[in-house]
């Protein structure tokens, strides 16, 4: 919209006595300061009443993943008998002025509903003979009548057209509600509440009397731990994610001789495109990191320059449309034939890699993938020369890390870093099940000011991630399209630049 302004707008000015009467219990729509027109004449109100189609779409189906958002619902309700519930998608929020930061609805939201709308909050209340009443409420569609639709900033010709909520019922599953009435609702409401903190501050404000932090805490962590085994339908869109994310992968190696002319920036420009095209956006900030830039963890600037004879570590996921992220790294050489000294810190963390992903099977502990990474990377360093061994010592004092620094892996799904609030006896310290997905992602980093390397192995930073699934007789490897040995990434590279 960047030359456009809207015409109305939420701000301290009160509307004119031109501007469209405004129904008992709502509102005014107010002006936009230093809009272009002082207000709106009756004729020109009556005109913008009047003359739409109906566009009610009366053949919707519900949504793929309704049965399972059910089921999901249906585990949530069990664990807190007589609780109302309240998990809200969030709210948007300003970049700067009167322009949004692109939604994207809270997690838990988004898992319990499939719904991705604004605004939207889905509420469990208590019934008297147990279990819970599920009940969905949104935005309606635009009122014509008093002018919202086109005057006010969030209106649907300004920002698209909304489901219904008849619609909303069909899509989703739920019975559906204005949530313009909800805060007072809830306001009124008896009986212990619980709420998913941190995306509707309006709405933790009306309950600031009826909640605790340690009950909103246990629902948080009780969704985090739903998330940790994975059904049918989120199998499917991790797989679905990861498969765009390789297509992704694939187009910026074709472009890697623009990337060499521009900058970093034109890795990242190329992997976003293909995210938008086929999912929703990127899953997280992709880290195209070339040169020493590869030793920063999160190096998602992305402004540095791509040289010949650096290597690209280049960290990107899709989000698919139903928001889960894929979350793959390569460490490819721009030049597209990795030097002697590259090659060797290579081949240490792709066979650390394959060391975790062995690990990785039902029944194993959670730690069990990261220790075996780290254990070959450990042997690497001693056998490098570069710490002093034996590899025991190194490993129970945790010397590795200096070039190593982080852990091996983490939970994916909706989030990348999914299952986050998880009780660390649950996730960290728990047991792999079939249905779980991980990422196992080691990697070397030797900093460009480490005087403790020879100095042709500082700003070398190599890191290997694939997305896996625990099945029920071990692992599989999501991301496998996606070539990994030193000789098979130059063998694809050149294929696809030849």
């Amino acid at each position: 919209m960047g030359g456009v302004q809207f015409e109305e707008e939420d701000v301290t000015e009160e509307p004119t006595s031109e501007a469209p009467e405004t129904p008992e219990g709502e509102e005014p729509i107010k002006q936009r300061k230093n809009g272009l027109y002082p207000g709106v004449s009756d004729e020109l109100a009556a005109s913008m009443k009047s003359g739409w189609a109906d566009t009610e779409q009366h053949d919707l189906e519900p949504i793929a993943q309704a049965p399972h958002t059910a089921r999901r619902r249906a585990a949530l309700s069990a664990r807190f008998p007589g609780d109302r519930l309240v998990i809200p998608a969030g709210n948007l929020r300003t970049r700067s002025n009167d322009t949004d930061y692109g939604f994207r609805a809270s997690t838990e939201y988004a898992y319990l509903t499939g719904d991705q709308t604004e605004d939207g909050v889905l509420v469990l209340e208590p019934e008297a003979g147990g279990g819970h009443t599920a009940t969905v409420y949104l935005l309606p569609r635009s009122d014509r009548e008093n002018g919202e639709f086109w005057l006010d900033g969030q209106g649907e010709l300004w920002v698209g057209r909304r489901f219904s909520l008849t619609e909303a019922e069909k899509r989703l599953g739920l019975p559906a509600r204005d949530v313009r009435k909800l805060a007072d609702e809830l306001r009124d409401a008896t009986g212990p509440v619980r709420i998913v903190r941190g995306h509707d501050a309006g709405l933790e404000a009306a309950l600031t009397d009826k909640v605790t932090g340690e009950r909103d805490e246990e629902l948080r962590v009780f969704l985090s731990e739903q998330r940790l085994v994975k059904d049918e339908f989120e199998v499917e869109q991790l797989q679905a994610a990861v498969d765009s994310t390789v297509r992704g992968f694939e187009d910026v190696v074709k472009v890697l001789d623009k990337a060499r002319a521009t900058s970093e920036r034109y890795i990242e420009g190329t992997f976003f495109l293909r995210a938008r095209v086929e999912g929703n956006d990127v899953g997280y900030g992709t880290i195209a990191a070339a040169g020493p830039h590869a030793t920063t963890l999160h190096w998602v600037r992305n402004d540095g320059p791509v040289r010949s004879g650096d290597l690209l570590l280049l960290d990107a996921g899709v989000e698919t449309t139903t928001l889960y992220t894929a979350d793959v790294t390569r460490t490819l050489p721009v030049n597209g034939t990795y030097s002697p000294l590259q090659r060797k810190v290579y081949e240490a963390v792709y066979e650390a890699q394959e060391a975790g992903i062995a690990a990785v099977r039902p029944g194993a502990k959670y730690r069990d993938f990261h220790d075996a990474a780290q254990h070959v990377l450990a042997t690497k360093l001693v056998e490098w020369g570069l710490v002093e061994g034996p590899v025991e010592r190194v490993l129970e004092l945790g010397l590795q890390r200096r070039w190593t620094l982080h852990g091996t892996g983490h939970m994916l799904g909706l989030d990348v870093h999914d299952c986050a609030a998880a009780r660390t006896e649950t996730y960290v310290d728990g047991t792999l099940e079939p249905g779980m997905c991980l990422t196992v992602e080691p990697g070397l980093y030797f900093q460009p000011d480490d005087l403790t390397v020879p100095e042709e192995y500082r700003g070398i930073g190599v890191r290997i991630e694939d997305d896996i699934l625990v099945t029920e007789d071990g692992n599989r490897v999501l991301s496998a399209a996606l070539p990994r040995t030193a000789d098979d990434v130059e063998a694809w590279m050149a294929r696809l630049t030849g």
